[in-house]
């Protein structure tokens, strides 16, 4: 089993094996970030992955996935969510596909 030595910002330097850590690509599929929990602490980190790194994940065989970027949501849309949810057909009117 391949083991790969990482960083906790609390505990200091972690071994984790491939399925502990999360590479998420972006569009490009040369960069992004992975995630893990450490196996000390249990808190949930975050690294930028830059080329190098996601190119040593992938031939150690780290599960991806491909993240293509997106705007941020807006007040206006969550504001239009909740007055949706008040509303009694909302998970009808959510999944109804427009023609």
């Amino acid at each position: 089993m391949t083991t790969i030595r990482t960083t906790c910002h609390s505990c200091g330097d972690v071994e984790l094996s491939t399925a502990d850590i999360a590479l998420e690509l972006t569009g490009a599929g040369d960069a992004g970030s992975y995630r893990f929990s450490c196996p000390k602490c249990l808190s949930t980190q975050v690294r930028p992955a830059t080329r190098r790194v996601v190119s040593i994940l992938l031939a150690t065989g780290v599960n991806y996935e491909i993240i293509l970027a997106a705007s941020p949501i807006t007040e206006d849309e969550i504001s239009g969510f909740a007055k949706l949810l008040d509303e009694d057909d909302w998970f009808s009117r959510l999944t109804a596909v427009e023609s």
